[in-house]
């Protein structure tokens, strides 16, 4: 069911008004209501696993409880297991010439929150942000993504059953709904999705002065040092490309390696992949492009760069299916800049080799491109590896591994410049989906009145004292 530009407002209203009614629930209504969205996954693991592969056409249970299932459980419990203390009050030191003032930090929620989830992990995307904004007290209003039709449709008649109407609701429809929901005026808006589309949500949010939480992408860099260890190296970026057949938002993008190393690179791979993916024709273990749309777009950015110039290194032997959306993994090597496989954020399973003869060169070429949502160094001299991490910027990174910076609770998740803004996870997301208020409480006897007008000597003195102090 899509639902009207009117529809949303209506929601919205509903969701405002209950917030109003309980501006600050206490710490058993958002326990409460965490334990709800946790029996709502357990109860509803198989059916939204199910739906996610109807969708995708083949989405391994395996990666569906892996990086969409596990991920939300874990999220939950580490809210439930620190929100209270994240509720309370942070007291301060008032200012030296203020006191016997004492000052705090009052966490507040900041009202109703919009999430606009993508389609790649339209789970955990959906859930993981939720559970930050219920931590924080918020009400909360979600927007499916229209490509993943079967989930969406299942995820919102499921909040339905679990939630109250005036707790959580969850929206469906084309980018006219998507849209119109993004213009909404909400208290916080969390996107998910790519630059391009991010572009137009801050301008519509813009327009309410929503403040905004994007999750953009970008081209996520593989750094493979010169003391990395280098099988393990393939090893790890292979896995991180290939689950959900590269169509992660934080996959390695490209990988920059020696010179000397890209023959043995593309062995590695190969192997390393057959290993990992056996019998990849009639694997259920290895994911189809979501869409016919997406499957021609990484088609053509391979063509596109075979005809440039480029040489394509499939991994393993497996045909390209079409019907079924199966792209075999394939490596690239000789691109150049001008490629469109280099320009774009490539969201599938095509990875471009850059060579370098320096570290330094590698370096370079991160600081010259826009900031990427992750980055991935491989390297054992400690040196080397503080030189990439002071000397790039990233959203995020992992060093000897990809992907896994992600799922640390202890460590906010976002991007930075082009791959986003603002950040969420864990107490990270408590913080964005909640006002730290400050306040401000005088002491029955201070010296205040002391700098009230008419302004002659003794406030001259005041003034100059402070002054003095600074």
């Amino acid at each position: 069911m899509t639902d009207s530009a009117s529809d949303l407002s209506q929601h919205l209203q509903s969701l405002r008004a209950a917030q109003q009614a309980q501006p600050m629930p206490d710490w058993a209504t958002r326990a409460a209501r965490l334990r709800q969205l946790e029996k709502m996954l357990r109860e509803q693991r198989e059916a939204f696993a199910t739906a996610i592969n109807a969708d995708f056409g083949c989405r391994p249970r395996e990666e569906t409880d892996l990086l969409e299932i596990f991920p939300s459980l874990s999220a939950i419990r580490h809210a439930l297991g620190h929100g209270r203390r994240w509720m309370k009050p942070r007291r301060r030191l008032a200012d030296l010439l203020f006191l016997p003032a004492r000052t705090e930090l009052r966490p507040q929620p900041r009202g109703v929150v919009g999430i606009i989830v993508p389609w790649n992990y339209p789970l955990y995307l959906a859930v993981g942000p939720l559970v930050d904004a219920l931590v924080a007290g918020n009400r909360a209003m979600l927007k499916m993504s229209e490509f993943t039709p079967r989930f969406s449709a299942l995820f919102a008649e499921q909040v339905a059953k679990y939630f109250r109407s005036d707790e959580v609701v969850v929206v469906n429809g084309d980018a006219d709904v998507a849209q119109a929901f993004s213009a909404l005026p909400f208290d916080h808006l969390l996107f998910t999705g790519s630059t391009t589309v991010g572009h137009h949500v801050m301008r519509a949010a813009a327009a309410n002065l929503t403040p905004v939480t994007l999750e953009l992408g970008g081209k996520s860099p593989a750094i493979i040092g010169p003391g990395a260890r280098f099988e393990h190296a393939v090893e790890r970026i292979v896995f991180g490309k290939l689950v959900n057949a590269g169509q992660t938002c934080i996959a390695p993008d490209y990988v920059l390696l020696p010179r000397a190393r890209v023959a043995e690179f593309i062995d590695l791979a190969g192997s390393t992949m057959t290993r990992m993916y056996p019998q990849l024709a009639q694997s259920t273990q290895y994911a189809s492009i979501v869409s016919d749309r997406q499957y021609q777009r990484l088609v053509g950015l391979r063509d596109s760069a075979l005809a440039a110039g480029a040489s394509v290194h499939p991994l393993g032997d497996a045909a390209e299916d079409s019907t079924r959306r199966l792209l075999p993994p394939q490596l690239l090597s000789g691109v150049s800049d001008d490629m469109a496989v280099m320009r774009e954020e490539i969201f599938g399973p095509l990875l471009p080799l850059v060579p370098y003869d320096t570290l330094e060169q590698a370096i370079a070429y991160v600081g010259a491109r826009a900031h990427p949502l992750a980055l991935y160094v491989f390297e054992q001299d400690p040196a080397n590896v503080d030189r990439v991490l002071a000397q790039t910027h990233a959203g995020g990174v992992s060093v000897n591994d990809t992907l896994y910076h992600i799922a640390q609770h202890g460590l906010p998740f976002g991007g930075v410049g082009a791959s986003g803004m603002g950040g969420y996870h864990g107490e990270a997301g408590f913080r964005t989906f909640s006002h730290l208020k400050p306040v401000f409480r005088q002491a029955r006897f201070n010296g205040a009145g002391l700098l009230n007008p008419p302004y002659g000597a003794r406030f001259r003195r005041m003034l100059g004292l402070m002054l003095k102090r600074g």
